[in-house]
């Protein structure tokens, strides 16, 4: 077993993570509401986002920042959905747009995560995780591209760029300049699929929506949220 349940989930779909000095803000992908909570899953407070289902999540430069999909199977259509692939850039506090950005192969979007300005995101076509930098009107700052499919959370570590691959359950660290790949670790049999990633003290977490989609693969029949152990 390397996944670990840490908390009950305040949603019904926890899909992204992003780890903060506030607590743990969780992206619903049902309600595409974000939620904040500490350590033992006590919400602190709910964030009311446009976002059309919600991916990834990620907090920098004062912003929170969503992966909108653009169309939600989970909910009811509402005015602000798009159809369109887009990364939000939202109030910290109120969750109001103050920007988005089309995602960089004008596809879906499921992981980001905010890098000293930057925000790395994942593609689909190429297969690819980009580096978008805000201050020169999104442009594209680097890429590479990788091998497995269903790219999903990310989280930033010193030494390189953990991605999971939800499908086939594992989570790698990619090397930020040649997109090498480091490290891997694959989940073992019955453990839960890993959507959201964050870390903190060196810890791996992970979100489990337990959403299958038009992948139609890698549920459990229950959302969750943990740690990813050795």
């Amino acid at each position: 077993m390397k996944t670990q349940k840490q908390m009950l989930t305040p949603c019904e779909m926890p899909n992204g993570l992003q780890w903060t000095d506030e607590g743990l803000f969780v992206m619903d992908q049902k309600t595409d509401n974000v939620y904040v909570v500490d350590e033992t899953g006590n919400i602190i407070r709910t964030i009311y986002t446009p976002t059309a289902n919600g991916s990834g999540i990620t907090v920098g430069g004062g912003y929170l920042w969503t992966a909108s999909n653009g169309h939600s199977a989970s909910r009811p259509a509402r005015s602000t959905d798009t159809g369109l692939g887009y990364v939000y850039k939202l109030d910290l506090n109120t969750g109001q747009a103050i920007d988005r950005f089309r995602t960089p192969d004008g596809g879906g979007i499921h992981g980001i995560e905010w890098d000293d300005g930057k925000i790395w995101v994942t593609a689909f076509n190429p297969l690819a995780i980009y580096l978008i930098d805000p201050s020169k009107n999104y442009e594209i700052a680097h890429r590479f591209e990788v091998e497995l499919p269903r790219l999903h959370g990310l989280a930033r570590v010193s030494d390189g760029l953990w991605c999971a691959h939800t499908t086939d359950n594992v989570v790698v660290k990619y090397d930020v300049n040649s997109g090498s790949e480091i490290d891997r670790i694959t989940m073992d049999a019955g453990d839960a699929y890993i959507h959201g990633l964050s870390i903190k003290d060196g810890e791996l977490w992970y979100g489990d929506s337990n959403f299958a989609g038009k992948h139609n693969t890698a549920v459990n029949g229950k959302p969750e949220i943990g740690k990813i152990v050795p």
